[in-house]
């Protein structure tokens, strides 16, 4: 009776993430996918309890409930601006697990046969490599966003080989270690552990700022997978199910965004390889900056009659968004069609841009990703860019030279007028120096976006 209920409920908890995600893909049912998600982890978790021995759940307690306390202080702490970070700081734990789960698994002894036995050793061995490679590389991830690290790639000589080098050590190691009994087994195992967590820092210390996103997305699909690899360990299908969905997701989700990046996929899986562009000579960028105030900032806008608002990294520091909702009403309220453009890797996480948008409550139907607005910049009057940086840098279209040769971008400098709202002249998160400041119809507005555009908005309300 509990095997066939916990069974019902698995199989209830899978179809609820699979409806999780699919609501997750979509903004105007974000809400209720994140919901069926919650649900489903609830009834998992419920289910899986239930299989346990009751005098494991005061075992069971003393982790879920510190655990579920600290994870609920963090996430009501966290700011939006660091949620890259929180999100690879967290698939960090999930490749510790795996990693944890496989040498408890090796502990408690093989399966009765000898078919048995190298099966499970295998997938203890593949899921304690995949987890200590997540473990390790989210980590180093969590270290560049944080800015505790340095964004940019560590290129060492000959790396590819190094890996590849320590690619085959780890295979070899694994066919000894499927016919090695204890305790001999337990040193290639944690040798094997060490080396692919050497490796998951390499590989990851070797990916530029500018691919920060993509490596988000990676490593996601890593701890999917590691996840899986855990559940063959447990024996457990909802856990297998659970990391597969994860897995292949983030995987897809990786190849969108290098898609969006101009990024081969197989090249930042193998971490930096094919930033070798990056490291030519690139010319900087010159000419004269036309700075605007504020009241010649509102005067423009007010006499556009389209506007596109492209957000980024710096809108999201200075926490504009809700003053930009705000202007963006009583822009609307005077005729004036404003709609938004979102890069694919706007900020540093995918749909940070989206997820700030929302928060603020601007309409999904006026938020446009680049490939359905990019060709009506030639049609618009104003762009504001706000906080934005790599993503509307034209080099990348016109400097073959540039490090992010290549990458698709918003082609704002097409408009009659841009405003770029920026503190300063600093060069973006990819450490490059962006023509679009020079450009004859570019003019930098500089300060806190937040101010300036509460400064812009007063002005508004004066006029009309």
């Amino acid at each position: 009776m509990k095997e066939g209920f916990v069974v019902i409920a698995y199989i209830a908890a899978s179809i609820l993430f699979i409806l999780s995600l699919s609501g997750l893909s979509h903004q105007e049912t974000a809400r209720r996918g994140n919901l069926y998600g919650i649900l489903g982890m609830v009834i998992a978790l419920a289910a899986t309890a239930l299989q346990m021995n009751k005098d494991s759940y005061s075992i069971l307690l003393a982790a879920l409930v510190p655990g579920a306390a600290i994870g609920a202080i963090v996430a009501l702490k966290v700011q939006m601006t660091a949620m890259p970070q929180l999100v690879a700081i967290l698939h960090s734990f999930v490749g510790l697990a795996a990693v944890l789960v496989g040498f408890a698994t090796y502990e408690t002894g093989q399966g009765s046969s000898q078919v048995g036995q190298i099966v499970q050793l295998f997938e203890i061995y593949v899921g304690a490599c995949i987890g200590s490679i997540t473990f390790t590389g989210s980590v180093v991830a969590f270290g560049k966003l944080q800015g505790i690290l340095t964004g940019k790639p560590l290129l060492i000589p000959a790396r590819h080989f190094i890996n590849l080098l320590m690619l085959v050590a780890t295979i070899v190691l694994g066919a000894w270690f499927l016919h090695t009994p204890a305790p001999e087994g337990h040193k290639i195992l944690l040798i094997a552990t060490i080396l692919t967590g050497i490796l998951g820092i390499h590989l990851v210390m070797a990916i530029g700022g500018a691919d920060m996103p993509v490596v988000v997305s990676m490593l996601n699909s890593y701890s999917g997978w590691a996840a899986a690899a855990a559940g063959f360990m447990l024996s457990n299908d909802l856990l297998i199910i659970t990391g597969a969905l994860v897995g292949s997701s983030g995987a897809i989700l990786s190849y969108i965004m290098c898609r969006g990046m101009n990024r081969s996929f197989i090249s930042v899986i193998l971490g930096g390889f094919g930033t070798e562009s990056g490291t030519v000579a690139v010319e900087s960028a010159s000419g004269e900056v036309n700075a605007i105030n504020v009241e010649k900032a509102a005067e423009i806008i007010l006499n556009s009659r389209r506007i596109i608002i492209v957000p980024g990294y710096g809108m999201a520091v200075a926490q504009a968004q809700y003053s930009l909702a705000e202007m963006v009403t009583m822009l609307k309220s005077q005729g004036i069609d404003v709609r938004f453009a979102i890069h694919p890797v706007a900020g540093r996480l995918p749909g940070h841009m989206n997820v700030l948008l929302a928060e603020a409550n601007i309409p999904y139907d006026i938020v446009f990703e680049m490939e359905e607005i990019n060709e009506q910049f030639k049609d618009t009057d104003t762009v504001l860019v706000i906080g934005a940086n790599d993503i509307v840098n034209p080099g990348a279209l016109e400097d073959p030279n540039s490090p992010i040769a290549g990458m698709p971008v918003l082609r704002v400098w097409e408009a009659r007028n841009v405003i770029v709202m920026k503190r300063s002249m600093a060069s973006g998160y990819a450490g490059v120096e962006n023509p679009l400041f020079f450009k004859e119809n570019t003019m930098m507005l500089f300060g806190d976006a937040k101010k300036v555009v509460d400064d812009i908005l007063f002005q508004i309300r004066a006029a009309v």
